[in-house]
This record gives structure tokens, sequence and C-alpha cells, in this order.
């Protein structure tokens, strides 16, 4: 007679938190070897000044996004595309494109519920508005490459592609979106709260494109995708200030946004009949 098996071990989802605290701590090395930089290559310009212009910015995103590429490269073993759900699912590129489309409508309601609050000049993401107003040439290019492609690549990887994935395994996909959202929120706090809640809100939908889908490059092209068109449009002065706009906005972002969730829904049901 065989003897049954024994019990699998536990799982522990601690191992992932740890990755993730190291990686706020590299962040914060990173970011105080910028600063460095920063300080050398404009030693007339004060730091509070240094840290809110195009230039802090930028350096500042790029240390971040180094910082968790470098976190993952030591932490992840193996470091392969599957490991991190980096190989395509079932989308297609009209799927990828309403994908996108509901990511920018979901950004654009949020958005403008702010203004309508009153919330739109509080906190990080009026910084990054005021320092982005008017940028042209060769800053506006780095702004779109680290801004736009390096930070939304590079969060995408570690939160959908590490995170996510590995407390799914765990908890399964709705408590693995949602506390990787949570996650993803607090490593932009700021002062005033705007941010964080904007950012959870955008998190939820790209944690649920990459459930839907079973993979996290579809997130990782909305996330690119979301932060080039918002950094292109503010910098050529396309923030809408206008109550009534705003109002017409939110209404109208929200509607595409759920119509874009339908329509993913419906695609993967498609794709696995």
């Amino acid at each position: 007679m065989s003897q049954p098996e024994p019990p699998s071990p536990p799982r522990r989802a601690w191992p992932v938190f740890a990755v993730y605290v190291g990686a706020i701590a590299a962040i914060l090395v990173f970011t105080a070897v910028a600063v460095d930089v920063l300080t050398a290559l404009y030693p007339d310009v004060p730091d509070t000044a240094l840290l809110q212009s195009l230039p802090g910015l930028i350096a500042g995103s790029l240390a971040a996004s180094t910082a968790l590429l470098a976190t993952l490269l030591l932490a992840v073993r193996p470091l392969e595309p599957a490991a991190l759900r980096l190989t395509p699912g079932w989308e297609r590129g009209r799927d990828l494109a309403v994908m996108a489309v509901g990511l920018l409508a979901l950004g654009q309601a949020l958005d403008s519920l702010t203004a309508l609050a009153g919330l739109d000049e509080r906190g990080t993401l009026a910084l990054i508005r005021r320092v982005l107003v008017g940028a042209s040439g060769a800053e506006l290019f780095a702004a779109v490459v680290v801004l736009g492609l390096a930070a939304g690549a590079a969060e995408e990887i570690f939160f959908r592609g590490f995170m996510q994935t590995r407390l799914r395994a765990q908890w399964g996909p709705r408590a693995a979106v949602l506390v990787t959202s949570v996650c993803f929120a607090i490593l932009h706090v700021d002062v005033a709260l705007v941010h964080l809640a904007l950012v959870f809100g955008l998190s939820l939908y790209l944690g649920f494109v990459a459930e839907t889908t079973g993979s996290a490059l579809p997130a990782v092209v909305c996330h690119v995708v979301n932060n080039v068109v918002f950094t292109l449009q503010t910098a050529l002065g396309g923030t809408v200030t206008d109550r009534g706009a705003n109002a017409a906005l939110a209404v109208a972002g929200a509607v595409v946004t759920v119509a874009c969730l339908w329509w993913v829904r419906q695609a993967a049901s498609r794709s696995t009949a």
C-alpha cells in the first residue's frame, strides 16, 4: 500500500514584500546618487530649485526605474521572461489599442475629477505638470524616454511582472491585484495624497489587464503609452482647466473606460472559447 504524500509546505508571501522593501531602499540610494550628480552638474542652482526642475524630475525618475530593475536582477531567480509573465498572452494589436485607450480614458476621468475637486494644484502631480509645461527639444525628448518609456516599463515589470505574479500564485488574482496596487500607490505617495489615489486607480486597471490576458506585456504597453501621452500633452499645453470641460471629460472618460473593460472581457471570453 502506497504511503500518502506529505502535505506541501505553506506558501509564504514575505519574500515578495522583502524584495519590495529592498526596492524602496534601492530607490533611496539611487536617488541620493542622482542628487549628487545633479548638484555637481548645476553647482549654482539651489538644491530645492534643482529638485523641482525638469532635470531633477528626469534624474529622479531614471534613478527609481534603475533601482527597480536592479533589484529584480539581484533578487529574482530564475530571471526569465516567463517567470515575470513577460511573454505574450492572447491579446492582439486591436486588443492592445483598446486596453491603452481604456487606461488613457481612466486617467483623464480621474484627472478631471481631481480638478473638479480643486485638488489639481496639490502634490507631486502638480509639480510634474509645472516642470513639464513648455518643455521642448532635447529636454522633451529626454522626458519622453525616461518618464514615458523607462518609468512605465520598469514599474510594470516590477509590479505586474514580479510582484503581482508571485502574489497571484499564493493568494489568487483578486487579492494579488489589490495588494500590488496598494504597494504601487505607496511608492507614489505624497503629502497631498492626490497622486496616491490616482495611481491606485490606474494600477487596479493595469492589474486587471495583466490578469485577464495572462501576461504583463499588455500592462507594460498601456503604462508606456499613458506616460508618453501625458508627458507630451502636458509639455504642449494640453491640460484642461475649464470646469465644464472637466465635467464632460470625467463622464466621457468613465464611459470609455467601462466600454474598454467590457471589450477586454469579451475578447478574453472569445480567446478561451
